[in-house]
């Protein structure tokens, strides 16, 4: 494909319902030029978040001049939405997109705002009534949060519960007083730390209650990388599940420990033949005895990986062995 510019139109029209009970029709009609450059398809689009520290989404900006921060009215899968620009518009390849792309409907507005407003005080209401309720039918279940859609379509409810839920009867229950199309979604224990919201070991907020959109996945492996205690209490998140900060600088420890040899290695130093005892990966140091077989001494020197010459020979009464683990524990974080 030769490269060029199409201009594709699009047509769009909503009707959104207020807690009035007024409708506001949203119709747009307008374009975007999608661009060819040797046979890679760039299309225009624009990240949005539904909620603080959320998943930011891709939408089709369709001509609108918006900037960063901006609130905006969007088509979801859910419905219509109210979110946040957390990306300005840029250009991705295609094959990048997971998913068509919905499109931007409009601008929020004052009346948008306020209608996101009064659905946050209604959810807040709607919880309330959900406890009450979950506990007449004897529900074993821990409510922690609950939305609305922005056209007052759906009601969404979160909780967590150690069992499965037949909730049926709670449904029908809620439907009856809400008048809507009700929805509880059971969630773990991550995406309940990251409503909620706590204090790491750190002695600040959780990473994933201020900024972490997803949750990267987080193995044992990056703990032994970094060398850390794999004491329970020393490699778990409030959520009881590893840290998400161990993810944070491990494409630094894998390319340190590329370079450096594991301890019962036989290498070449300036002073002569010794075995790596111990290393440290950040430094790229590593800990060598060095044996005299003169006055048959031995000594323990440090030497920058740079410095020395690696073979093949290892001694295998100086490899680390693995910490006594419960494995219980560790299929439990993983």
């Amino acid at each position: 494909m030769s490269c060029g510019v199409t201009r594709v139109i699009f047509i769009c029209s909503k009707s959104i319902k207020t807690d009035k009970g007024e409708y506001r029709c949203c119709r747009n009609i307008g374009y975007h030029d999608v661009k060819y450059t040797g046979g890679n398809r760039l299309i225009e689009v624009i990240g949005i978040r539904f909620k603080k520290a959320g998943k930011i989404y891709y939408f089709d900006p369709c001509n609108f001049s918006i900037n960063k921060n901006d609130h905006v009215i969007v088509e979801t899968s859910r419905g219509i939405e109210y979110g946040v620009v957390a990306i300005e518009p840029r250009e991705v390849e295609e094959s990048k997109l997971v998913s068509s792309l919905k499109p931007v409907l409009r601008i929020a507005d004052n009346m948008d705002k306020y209608i996101h407003e009064e659905n946050k005080k209604k959810a807040k209401d709607a919880i309330e009534i959900c406890k009450v309720k979950a506990q007449e039918h004897g529900l074993d279940m821990k409510l922690v949060d609950c939305e609305y859609t922005f056209d007052n379509q759906k009601v969404i409810f979160y909780f967590v519960s150690d069992n499965r839920i037949d909730f049926r009867e709670l449904v029908k229950d809620l439907a009856y007083i809400f008048k809507n199309r009700i929805e509880l979604r059971q969630i773990g224990v991550r995406d309940h730390a990251k409503i909620v919201g706590a204090i790491g070991s750190c002695g600040q907020e959780c990473c994933c209650k201020r900024f972490l959109g997803e949750f990267a996945p987080v193995t044992i492996k990056m703990a032994r990388d970094q060398s850390l205690s794999l004491n329970q209490n020393k490699i778990s998140g409030t959520c009881g599940r590893l840290m998400c900060c161990l993810k944070y600088e491990q494409n630094v420890y894998e390319e340190k420990l590329k370079k450096i040899p594991p301890c019962g290695t036989f290498v070449i130093t300036d002073e002569g033949k010794g075995v790596v005892v111990d290393s440290y990966t950040l430094s790229e140091i590593v800990k060598v005895k060095l044996v005299n077989e003169d006055n048959n001494t031995e000594t323990v020197k440090p030497f920058f990986v740079d410095n020395i010459a690696i073979t093949k020979e290892r001694d295998m009464a100086y490899a680390k062995k693995d910490e006594d683990i419960q494995f219980e524990y560790i299929e439990q974080l993983l």
